[in-house]
């Protein structure tokens, strides 16, 4: 007991160690990409060193930000294999992906180091000061992990279950040590092995995803290759580095301070009071609420929080059943991941080249196509509903709700006008809705919890550490593949696909619901997105037509259970047990296979509007 109270107290000290420069952090990347707006668009005068520095803050953000993550249990992971087994099971797997972590930080903190006292000898343009500044991000940020993975350990670990959990993975990587000699001329058999056998385990044992592939990838080009590990940390450095991914934690922060305002709240209110009396109508309006809500936040988690919280009460009244309330929450999830500003379109955006504002042009539409396959499906259900009970709201209800709803709904707009007049960039334009969340919560809606933004800020480092770190290790993972001449093998076989475009997204759509039910969202778009974006184009399907079938199809793997992340996600946030949601989800599913089919089959839904 001695020593789990010791680690308890020594990983509480390091939570507030490393939490208030990360709050610290997101607070100075609003501040810098503001004042760079204002100085080019206001004062004519940009301001040439602050995308320099934010790109060193964005990194450091990151890494402090995995850090929280990793403290707090909130790195993506696939437990649904893990859920269904007993609890000693479950608790001895736990140390295992715990174990798992600590064998991958310990392998590449040392090259970390390296990479960064290299970096020492490159000066940046702008500020003119040594890269290694930016680049120490990684091997503290590390050694901040390889302390926490220690800590967890001595926490969650009977000292039985922790030295055998130690001696399994340790021997594990002995025996692929040893079998070294064997695994080098087997070539590219070694990809299956590592990227498919290892990752897969990994990945169904609950390791966390990120960690997975780290692990795999080290293992792969460390036992079969000739190449250097510092390698592996420039290849990830590369993946969390590109600026438009600054878009992330800004639009993580946005969501939650919607939330907080009341400003979701005034929007759904306004929709209820529209379609309250209509048959299955609030249903619609969650449908509704969702594309709307989810222009904004660009994180599902927290367009989902915002939305159930507000319409659930009321649907429960009137005789819903919580199935098919998560059900329908976890469908629209998926039909809302093409609305921008989508934090699976900037992905897409920042790893293939796209242009990210007309990613967030052709996003529209596709959502609005799977919007109306769901009112279908909600018709269907409901055409006998008893609304007997139900009063219909009167014009001047509806119309107050309107004005008090104005603010709250202009957002969207306000967000998208700046984009296309070039007032800011598509990682700049965050900062607008953020700036006008906070006057519109402090002097419109009167309601601004102050004593909430600390954790609001650390909320915003946490999920964005976990989703960069997966960024990182993905890109990592993606350029062993490209190395190995996989991805020409890949473009061979696909490009050979017989039917042309049409059979190619058909394979695409099958693919991504597998590949985004297995690795969630982002992973699969980073790992797969560079090598398909390409065939793509060689087989005449347009950038923008193949990112929306890829990510519709890559949403319905992410929200359809067993396997889907975002379903248990949207059971968390409703409060609803998994098991109710199971059967009703089919239908909405169905739904948005075939509104991707449709959107698949008709390029101007994406394209029409470029």
């Amino acid at each position: 007991m001695g020593s789990r109270g010791w680690a308890v107290k020594a990983n509480a000290l390091l939570g507030h160690i490393v939490a208030v420069p990360a709050a610290l952090l997101v607070l100075a990347e609003i501040a810098v990409l503001s004042a760079g707006i204002v100085g080019r668009y206001v004062f004519r005068s940009p301001i040439v060193w602050s995308d320099e520095l934010a790109g060193i803050l964005f990194l450091w953000l990151a890494m402090f930000g995995s850090v929280i993550a990793f403290q707090r249990g909130e790195h993506m992971r696939m437990t649904a294999i893990v859920g269904v087994l007993g609890a000693d099971v479950r608790a001895f797997l736990d140390v295992i992906a715990a174990a798992a972590s600590l064998a991958f930080l310990m392998l590449i903190v040392w090259p970390a180091y390296e990479f960064a006292a290299d970096e020492a000898f490159v000066t940046t343009p702008a500020l003119e000061i040594a890269n290694s500044w930016r680049a120490a991000a990684l091997p503290v940020g590390i050694a901040l992990m390889l302390i926490a993975a220690i800590l967890r350990l001595l926490r969650i670990a009977p000292l039985r279950s922790l030295v055998t959990s130690l001696a399994l993975v340790a021997g594990i990587i002995a025996l692929f040590v040893l079998l070294a000699p064997v695994l080098k001329p087997l070539g590219n058999v070694n990809l299956l092995i590592f990227f498919v056998f290892v990752v897969g385990a990994m990945v169904f044992a609950a390791v966390p995803i990120a960690f997975a592939f780290g692990l795999a990838t080290v293992g792969y080009l460390a036992l079969t290759t000739n190449t250097p590990d510092v390698v592996i940390i420039g290849r990830m450095d590369e993946g969390m580095s590109h600026l438009i991914l600054l878009a992330v934690p800004l639009f993580v922060f946005l969501g939650l301070l919607i939330e907080m305002t009341g400003m979701a709240r005034a929007m759904v209110g306004f929709l209820a009071s529209l379609l309250g009396h209509v048959r299955g109508g609030l249903h619609y309006v969650l449908v509704g609420a969702m594309y709307l809500v989810s222009g904004i936040s660009g994180s599902k988690a927290a367009d989902m929080a915002a939305v159930a919280p507000v319409l659930f009460p009321e649907m429960r009244q009137r005789g819903a059943k919580p199935g098919d309330l998560v059900a329908l929450l976890a469908a629209t999830g998926a039909q809302t991941e093409t609305i921008p500003p989508s934090l699976v379109l900037i992905t897409i955006g920042s790893v293939t080249g796209v242009s990210i504002s007309a990613l967030f042009t052709g996003g529209l539409l596709p959502g609005f196509v799977l919007a109306v396959m769901l009112g279908a499906v909600v018709w269907w259900r409901y055409r006998r509903e008893d609304l007997s009970h139900v009063k219909r709201a009167s014009g001047r209800e509806i119309g107050r709700a309107f004005v008090i709803a104005i603010p709250a709904i202009a957002l969207p707009f306000v967000i998208r006008t700046a984009v296309v007049e070039g007032v800011a960039t598509a990682t700049e334009v965050s900062t607008i809705g953020i700036l006008y969340s906070v006057f519109a919560g402090l002097l419109i809606y009167r309601k601004f919890a102050w004593r909430r933004i600390y954790p609001m800020l650390i909320e915003t480092a946490s999920l964005s550490g976990a989703i960069l770190l997966i960024i990182g290790a993905a890109t990592g993972m993606a350029w062993a593949l490209t190395q190995s001449g996989f991805s020409g093998s890949l473009a061979k076989f696909m490009t050979g696909l017989p039917g042309g475009a049409p059979v190619f997204l058909g394979v695409t759509i099958m693919a991504f619901v597998i590949l985004g039910s297995v690795l969630e969202g982002i992973p699969a778009i980073v790992l797969f997105g560079p090598l398909l974006f390409p065939i793509a184009r060689q087989v005449g399907v347009h950038d923008v037509h193949y990112a929306m079938v890829v990510v519709l199809a890559m949403g319905i793997g992410l929200f359809a259970p067993p396997f889907g992340v975002g379903y248990y996600a949207a059971c968390a946030i409703s409060r609803i047990n998994p098991d109710e949601g199971m059967k009703p989800i089919v239908g909405y599913m169905i739904a948005l296979l075939i509104g991707t089919l449709v959107v698949a089959a008709v390029p101007w839904i994406s394209v029409g509007f470029l």
